[in-house]
């Protein structure tokens, strides 16, 4: 036990000199020594309500939480937390499959997967964790633990290797937590973090697959198409929250997407509109109540949309191929490249958030145009309506939050169990 210990406080240090310029950094060095916060029991996993396409628990799980060096959106030294599910007890010591999963987008700064009351670490916990494999999960730059200035949301690249040093920072974790990994990978994430999975998906099997042997990828509901989402005439649900979020992001990190933030936004959204998001305080509620964005009206998106950006910023993304966001939201298309290993692609058909035609079907059928056969796409909807019913007004706004993430999730853990 002091040899680990020592052995993590050398890591430690060495990544912290880096960060201070003594060194490379090596990233999915652990930054911090790896902490137990709870041992959630078979007992608690199966009271979670997730037990009809989960199954009953075979292992009890160890949360853990990370803190790791992770490059930023232009390779500057930085970091993320996550979070390390470990399967433990009786009958579960043998060495586990790791999936590695990307959040869906976040609009509050401080949260960590590192919570055993986060309702996200609780579906992982007991669709995956509690069924003998190991999870690790990312917050992503800008979140929890992360010293970055913002976070790069939807940027490929910088989800991606956010990803795959979280893989480094589970193996280099998971020696002193009493667990061992059987070298296998599995990718998932859903919404935001079925671009993320899928874009570390691409990355592993571009250029590590030497060092991170991936087995399968099931992605879900993930924005893929984000170029072809650019050129939609009617604003999707959410829109005040995630096209802002995306355009000051991908301005930071690209330059060129706007002059002025006066030009893109109007008043008086632009007056703080590049600083929002993600939010030390608010949350996705707070952030329309308090007037940081607008929605407390009941505005409709196209209304939302209208009320947060400029006429002509607005109309240059539909029109114009040259334009600067829809050319930022080509680089961060998924459409390129071909899964070696088997993909799965989830989602609901009534998905008003990421339309399934606008991002699935066309993925699909980008991979279908390479004559892949590995790839699979699988739609939940008939699930949602057999759980909830018809889908209505009344009810949309908890589809793609809510309904369809455990279904998705049941589908993606169905493939994983055929390749651990």
């Amino acid at each position: 036990m002091t040899s680990v210990k020592l052995k993590i406080s050398l890591i430690s240090a060495a990544a912290l000199l880096a960060a201070c310029g003594g060194s490379d950094p090596v990233n999915g060095s652990l930054i911090d020594a790896p902490s137990t916060l709870i041992t959630l029991t078979k007992a608690q996993l199966d009271a979670s309500g997730l037990i009809a396409l989960s199954g009953p628990a075979k292992c009890d799980v160890k949360l853990v939480s990370l803190n790791y060096v992770t490059p930023g959106a232009k390779g500057e030294s930085s970091n993320a937390s996550g979070v390390l599910l470990l399967p433990t007890g009786a009958g579960c010591t043998a060495a586990a499959p790791l999936v590695a999963y990307a959040k869906g987008t976040d609009v509050q700064k401080t949260r960590t997967l590192a919570n055993p009351a986060d309702s996200e670490t609780g579906l992982l916990a007991a669709m995956y964790a509690g069924q003998g494999y190991a999870v690790v999960a990312t917050d992503y730059l800008g979140f929890a633990k992360s010293n970055y200035s913002f976070h790069p949301y939807l940027h490929a690249d910088s989800q991606a290797t956010s990803v795959i040093d979280s893989i480094r920072a589970a193996r280099n974790a998971v020696a002193s937590q009493g667990g061992s990994l059987n070298g296998k990978v599995m990718l998932t994430g859903y919404s935001q973090g079925g671009h993320a999975s899928m874009a570390a998906h691409r990355a592993i099997e571009k250029d590590l697959a030497s060092e991170i042997n991936v087995v399968a990828g099931a992605h879900l509901a993930g924005p893929y198409n984000l170029s072809g989402s650019m050129k939609l005439p009617d604003a999707i649900a959410g829109y005040q929250f995630f096209v802002p979020y995306l355009v000051t992001a991908w301005q930071k990190i690209y330059g060129n997407l706007y002059s002025d933030v006066k030009t893109a936004f109007k008043a008086p959204y632009a007056e703080w509109v590049e600083n929002l998001l993600p939010s030390p305080t608010l949350n996705y509620t707070t952030l329309v109540t308090t007037g940081k964005l607008p929605g407390i009206n009941g505005e409709t998106p196209n209304q939302a949309r209208d009320a947060l950006f400029q006429p002509a910023f607005s109309s240059d993304i539909l029109t114009n191929p040259n334009n600067a966001t829809f050319l930022a939201a080509k680089k961060n298309d998924l459409l390129d490249w071909s899964p070696k290993s088997r993909t799965m692609l989830c989602s609901g058909s009534g998905d008003p958030t990421v339309p399934q035609a606008v991002h699935q079907t066309v993925m699909k059928a980008a991979f279908d145009a390479k004559g892949l056969t590995n790839v699979t796409s699988v739609d939940v909807h008939p699930a949602i309506v057999a759980t909830y019913g018809p889908i209505t007004m009344a009810n949309i706004a908890n589809y793609h939050g809510t309904y369809a993430p455990p279904f998705c999730h049941a589908q993606a853990k169905g493939l994983f169990d055929l390749v651990k």
